[in-house]
Order: C-alpha cells, then sequence, then structure tokens
C-alpha cells in the first residue's frame, strides 16, 4: 500500500490518501481506491483542541517529553506533518497522483525531530470519523513507554520467604505425575467424544447445523469436549469410573458446544461482512454487526473460523482476484502549468492565465514572499484571496502544496492557531485595510466596539506602534501614509521613504 499526494485543486494543498487498489474502467482509465487522511486544517476547531490535549496527556505520561526541546519554528512545521486517520473510502483518478509520501503511525520511542527531517513524511495518533465529527485514538497503537510497563516485584533474597498465599496466586488444572497412563487418557478422551457426538445426535438444534454424523463427530473432536473431558478428569482425582459417570449423567449426555456451534448462519455471515469491511477490528465489528455479541466470543469465532474451509476458500478467492487487479500504474511526470503560477510580462508579473490578483510590479516594488519574505525566486505564485496580491516563491509553494501550511507564520500574523480564522475558507487571513506596513503594524481584533460584534463577518484593525507613528510626522514631505492607506493596491516608494527617514536620524 502506497501513500501519495492527490491534487484536487490547483489552489489547496495537495490531498494525502492511502491506496487501497488500482481498478480499471469501462473507458480504459485508471481509478483508485483510497483512504483519507485528514489534516489540521480540514477539522474544526474544537477537534483540534481535544488532539492538542491528547498530545499533551502523551507528553506528560512521558518521561522524557521531546515537545520542550523544539524551537517555535519546529513546532509549527510539525503541525503540519499531524494527520488523522479516517475509515472514509473514495475512488480518485489515478491521473491526479503527484508523488509519493510516507505517513506513519506516531512512535514515542522515535524523535519527532525525525519526522521534520525526512522530506515528504506524516504521522498520525487519532482517528477522525467526518460523519460523527469525532476524534479517537487509533487502536493499533504501538503500546511502548512507561505507562504500559510492567510492575516487577522485587527478588527474595537468599533464605527470605514468601508471604503470599500461592493457593490465591495459581490454580492447578492438570497432574503430569497423574497414576493414569498415556493410553488411559487417550480412551477416555475418546469415550468423550464419541458422547459429545451422541449428545449432538439427541439434540434438535445441533442436528439442524450439522445434518451427518462425520460433521457432529467433527464438532464433537474439538477443543471445548476435549477440555471439558480433561478438567473432569482432573476434578475426581483421575479416577475412571467416576468421571465416565459426570459425562453421562442421569439427564442425558453432557453437551459442549463452543462458538463456531453457538452462531447461526445468518450471524456468521454478518461477521464475513464486518470482517471485510473493518479488517481485525473487533471494536467496530461488534459496534456496527453484532451489539449482541462479547467481545471475547467475537475474538474466540474468528480464531476458529480461521481453521474452517470456508476461510480457506475465501482466501484462495481473494488471491484470485489479487492477481486480476493492477499492482502498479505508470504516472507520467506532472509538467503543466499552474493556474496560480506568476509570469513576467512587461515589467509587471500577472498569473499565467490572466485572471487572478492583477498586476504585481516586478521591480523595486514587487512584494516578498509571505512565508520566507524573499524578494528573488525563480518563480513565483498567487496565493491567498485576490485582493490581498499575495504571493509565494517556489520552495514555499511547494511547502504549502505538500504540507497545508507556510513554513513560518507570516510576518503580520503570528501563529496560525492564535489567528482568528479567515471569511474564506483555507485561504489567508485579513490583515485589514492599509499599505504594506506589516513590519511595523500588527492586526489586532477590534472586540471592544459594539459595532463589530453586528457583523457576520471577522473585523480587524491596525495598531500602530511608535515607529509607525513617528515615520508619519517625519515623512510628511515624501508621501502621507494615512492617505496611502485609503489606496492599499498603490505601491508606495519605500526607498525615499527609508532615505528621508536615515537623514533625519543622522541630522
Amino acid at each position: 500500500m502506497d501513500y501519495v499526494f492527490f491534487e484536487n485543486s490547483s489552489s489547496n494543498p495537495y490531498l494525502i490518501r492511502r491506496i487501497e487498489e488500482l481498478n480499471k474502467t469501462a473507458s480504459g482509465n485508471v481509478e483508485a481506491k483510497v483512504v483519507c487522511f485528514y489534516r489540521r486544517r480540514d477539522i474544526s476547531h474544537s477537534l483540534i483542541q481535544l488532539a492538542d490535549k491528547h498530545a499533551r496527556d502523551l507528553e506528560e505520561e512521558n518521561e522524557s517529553p521531546s515537545e520542550a526541546e523544539l524551537t517555535d519554528k519546529q513546532k509549527h512545521q510539525l503541525r503540519h506533518r499531524e494527520l488523522f486517520l479516517s475509515r472514509q473510502y473514495e475512488s480518485l483518478p489515478a491521473t491526479h497522483i503527484r508523488g509519493k509520501c510516507s505517513v506513519a503511525l506516531l512512535n514515542e520511542t522515535e524523535a519527532v525531530l525525525s519526522y521534520l527531517d525526512k522530506e515528504d513524511t506524516f504521522f498520525y495518533s487519532l482517528v477522525y470519523d467526518p460523519t460523527q465529527k469525532t476524534l479517537l485514538a487509533d487502536k493499533g497503537e504501538i503500546r511502548v513507554g512507561p505507562r504500559f510497563q510492567a510492575d516487577v516485584p522485587e527478588m527474595l533474597q537468599e533464605g527470605e520467604s514468601d508471604e503470599r498465599d500461592q493457593l490465591k496466586l495459581e490454580e492447578k488444572l492438570w497432574d503430569p505425575d497423574c497414576p493414569l497412563s498415556s493410553k488411559q487418557i487417550d480412551q477416555f478422551l475418546v469415550v468423550a467424544r464419541a458422547v459429545g457426538t451422541f449428545a449432538r445426535a439427541l439434540d434438535c438444534s445441533s442436528s439442524v447445523r450439522q445434518p451427518s454424523l462425520h460433521m457432529s463427530a467433527a464438532a464433537a473432536s474439538r477443543d471445548i469436549t476435549l477440555f471439558h473431558a480433561m478438567d473432569t478428569l482432573h476434578c475426581h482425582g483421575y479416577d475412571l469410573s467416576s468421571a465416565l459417570s459426570v459425562l453421562v449423567p442421569a439427564g442425558g449426555p453432557v453437551l459442549c458446544r463452543d462458538e463456531m456451534e453457538e452462531w447461526s448462519a445468518s450471524e456468521a455471515a454478518m461477521f464475513e461482512e464486518a470482517l471485510e469491511k473493518y479488517g481485525k477490528d473487533f471494536n467496530d465489528i461488534r459496534q456496527d454487526f453484532l451489539p449482541w455479541k462479547s467481545l471475547t466470543s467475537i475474538i474466540e469465532y474468528y480464531y476458529m473460523w480461521k481453521t474452517t474451509d470456508r476461510y480457506v476458500q475465501q482466501k484462495r478467492l481473494k488471491a484470485a482476484e489479487a492477481e486480476s487487479k493492477l499492482k502498479q500504474v505508470y504516472i507520467p511526470t506532472y509538467n503543466k502549468p499552474n493556474p496560480n503560477q506568476i509570469s513576467v510580462t512587461n515589467g509587471k508579473m500577472a498569473t499565467v492565465n490572466g485572471a487572478g490578483p492583477g498586476a504585481y510590479h516586478a521591480a523595486g516594488g514587487g512584494r516578498a514572499c509571505e512565508s520566507c519574505y524573499s524578494m528573488q525566486s525563480a518563480q513565483w505564485y498567487s496565493w491567498g484571496p485576490p485582493n490581498m496580491q499575495c504571493r509565494l516563491c517556489v520552495s514555499c509553494w511547494m511547502y504549502w502544496k505538500k504540507y497545508g501550511g507556510l513554513k513560518m507564520p507570516s510576518r503580520a500574523e503570528g501563529p496560525e492557531e492564535k489567528t482568528p480564522p479567515s471569511p474564506v475558507p483555507n485561504e489567508p487571513r485579513s490583515r485589514g485595510h492599509g499599505p504594506r506596513q506589516s513590519s511595523h503594524m500588527v492586526p489586532v481584533r477590534n472586540s471592544g466596539s459594539p459595532k463589530s460584534s453586528t457583523k457576520t463577518k471577522q473585523a480587524f484593525l491596525l495598531q500602530a506602534t511608535r515607529l509607525t507613528k513617528l515615520a508619519r510626522h517625519m515623512c510628511r514631505d515624501i508621501i502621507r501614509l494615512r492617505r496611502a492607506a485609503r489606496r492599499p493596491f498603490v505601491p508606495i516608494n519605500c526607498g525615499a521613504i527609508k532615505a528621508e527617514c536615515k537623514s533625519s536620524f543622522n541630522s
């Protein structure tokens, strides 16, 4: 099973899926049946808080927590590597595959930095149900760590007596030094199987399930009958005559039945259907298909079912189906231009398809990358709402597509988990209105205004810092910043402002 990137939108991050099987459609196209993984950005804020609480609980139980050793940047990027497994399946065209990745169950014995050191590597520890909107711990959790260690009592010193009551610690079920020979024990077991066969012949329900003598004899030869016979022999002090009288009491022969005989044909069919859907997830099998059965009986039935001819036939059938299915498919390198790609024309930048964020000035006034703040890149991509005119360099764009976030929080936003949600789904958050003075202006939520509470969208204001206020007074002759704030898409001559400020400071 391969983990791959799927692209369903040119502007959104890749989907991460696990391929279960490849199928060829009637039209000749190849479709992949995949298991869905979700990112943190795909689930609600309340579930994110639940996931963070689960991570904190694991860290508290760990003797040497590693989260404290991580920097803010590493913690920020580690959130982009966290996924949530789901039981949801879907079919996607194989042509939408954009590359392979790796997804692993969170291993507490491995340093979390190992996930950041490897490219295209993700981890998960919780299972997300998109219909019920719930998060649960994966039942396949690797049980390692201090909370799973056994408390071993200290070894007794030489000559020290054990004060524990041995009768309460163990129970003797069979005496290998019993007076009976192996031949006598085997003869007694043959009698017990014969009694079991006769008991099934007298029982109406057993006659329906085992209509032939061979099936009744096979059912009477299973472990449940032998265990009962040996327990009876042990309880009666290995006295054959006394044990035989217990096998056939006054009311008739004793009938011992296991899970294979207790289950009806309809219950067996439901179990096979559940096993096909959930695999060996016995909790889900019991919850969704067989709630009247105990978990112990379901597990016992599974291991007995694996010894039947029915299991062997299904295994052969699945092997034949696997041979007929596609094992692999060649996916050529995807080199078509992305609609968000920006090209340089006539000194300005525009998207390749002509639509999108408008014009970017290539020389001097071009906006820096929203993630790494670089002014130079071999290729630029428009990012976010068109009116924001944001862009990413090629390396940050690939990071955004693969990991669903930026390498570091934007200068004007801070960590993305601490900012209010954007009115536009899956897009960068609004910075309010005004010129691009993000290094001196910090957007804060206007929670004190009574008008802002009545708006349907999030309202923000720009709180000017002391340096910004000082710049307004020192640069009045060059540009009025208040007037420029009313035209946020007109570039400002930053070089002239810097020169004027420098000369004013020097004087």
